[in-house]
């Protein structure tokens, strides 16, 4: 009876995906529990693939690959910092494998209910489901030469390898660049570090927070006599995955040229640093530092923000300030300022710009965000904006309409909202393929398509507890 399960098992899997005869999974020799091992982790596999892949298709040219379809990437990241990189690549159909220890899993399981960091507390792992939706997760103990030996074989024949752990792990873990190149010369092999991979705290271990802190951009923020502010929402970390899934892109491209692989080094230091590249280059070039001002005395008046009598705030953002000024003043009822000569050209209202900051301000109180919004639309060439909370981006028509929101179906949560690709392709667009998945989810499989394991050898990892 136990030949039968396990060979119906292997018929079922090869009609669901072409899979080849694996005649040794009750091979003459083995034991009845070794056989039983094997049976239901064949089925287990069977059961994985059988779920189905697509969460939520975007429209693209009917038969067309995405722009990464296969690329494959092992990512061994903790946090947020490098798994948002895989999420990008696999959002435009990178095979991301994502590997975690076993036993505990990866980090992200638990940040959003349970560390006292930027996280807001949930019983919904919504970290997890957004970092590492699009991608496999595997277990695999690093600690052991065996995980070590899994991981290698993953790399022989991967593109990408990302990791943001330090220095002295990926040694201990035997998984430095030069092993991994020696492995795989082609292998693109991306690191993401709090400072860098040179100088003296090239080995110092970094946060989100702590990027934001060294970056500079806490005091770049808010008005001269605040605090240092802090960002939420993980901004460094985000900003050194944009720049490594960028970092790699580029090396796909200079493999494909000229054949070579590389390592690619990004920092939260660098990224945050390039995400100041203006502010940077006035310092460069002049010496002079970008102060923050403060609101009320801003040095252009229609380039500000201003409270409305509900509480909200409007953004003008204008930049020919002349040539909109009559209109602002026609709109905003203020029409005998148009011709006042302190406030009629760009120079005059810079020299008096407390004072008509203050009269504006007077002005704006005076009706809600709704009725400003609709006469400053109605006046003509206005520039603005309202300023919105982040729970406003969930009813903004604008992000619904470019799919920078989008609703999808999980399998244990049911319809949800999530964010959507940026970036938009007009023929290979990128989608959310596959919802976060659970822990080791798919481990078996991968071993057995990627790394040409056996189900014998992927029995004896799960009884040394390698996987």
């Amino acid at each position: 009876m136990l030949r039968w399960r396990t060979c119906h098992a292997e018929a079922v899997l090869r009609r669901a995906d072409g899979w080849p005869d694996s005649s040794s999974l009750c091979a003459s020799g083995a034991s009845t529990n070794q056989a039983k091992n094997n049976y239901f982790l064949c089925v287990l596999c069977v059961l994985k693939r059988l779920q189905g892949a697509g969460v939520r298709k975007t429209n693209g040219e009917e038969g067309m690959a995405q722009e990464l379809e296969g690329i494959k990437v092992v990512e061994v990241g903790a946090a947020v910092a490098m798994p948002i990189a895989g999420m990008l690549m696999g959002s435009w159909g990178a095979e991301v494998i994502h590997v975690e220890p076993p036993g505990r899993g990866d980090m992200q399981r638990v940040m959003s209910h349970r560390l006292s960091a930027w996280t807001q507390y949930s019983e919904i792992n919504y970290l997890w489901e957004h970092v590492d939706r699009n991608k496999k997760s595997i277990c695999v103990n690093l600690a052991s030469s065996e995980g070590q030996a899994v991981i290698h074989k993953l790399c022989e024949s991967a593109d990408v390898f990302l990791n943001n752990l330090r220095p002295y792990e990926m040694e201990k873990f035997n998984l430095t660049y030069d092993t991994l190149s020696s492995l795989n010369p082609k292998l693109i092999y991306a690191a993401l570090s709090g400072y860098g991979p040179n100088g003296p705290e090239a080995k110092e271990p970094a946060f989100d927070y702590l990027g934001l802190a060294r970056s500079g951009i806490m005091t770049a923020v808010g008005e001269p006599d605040n605090p240092p502010a802090s960002i939420t929402g993980g901004i460094a970390d985000q900003m050194g995955a944009i720049m490594a899934a960028y970092g790699v892109l580029a090396a796909i491209v200079a493999r494909e040229r000229h054949g070579l692989g590389q390592k690619i080094d990004v920092s939260h230091l660098g990224s945050m640093m390039t995400l100041q590249g203006l502010t940077l280059a006035l310092l460069n070039f002049t010496g002079e530092f970008m102060e923050r001002e403060k609101r009320t005395k801003v040095g252009n008046p229609m380039w500000n923000h201003y409270q409305c009598s509900d509480g909200r705030w409007l953004v003008l953002g204008m930049l020919q300030p002349d040539r909109q000024w009559p209109a602002l003043c026609k709109a905003m009822g203020i029409e005998q300022l148009e011709k006042d000569p302190k406030f009629e050209s760009m120079e005059a209202r810079r020299e008096n710009s407390e004072e008509l900051i203050a009269i504006m301000d007077k002005t704006f109180a005076t009706k809600s965000s709704n009725e400003w919004m609709k006469l400053l639309k109605m006046a003509g060439d206005i520039i603005c904006t309202p300023v919105q909370k982040v729970s406003d981006l969930l009813d903004d028509p604008q992000a619904w309409a470019n799919d920078y929101l989008i609703e999808y179906n999980h399998s244990d949560l049911g319809a949800i909202r999530g964010v959507g690709v940026p970036i938009q392709f007009s023929k290979t667009p990128g989608e959310v393929r596959l919802q976060a998945p659970q822990f080791g989810e798919h481990t078996e499989m991968v071993l057995v398509d990627v790394a040409g394991y056996t189900w014998e050898e992927i029995a004896d990892l799960k009884d040394k507890e390698v996987i």
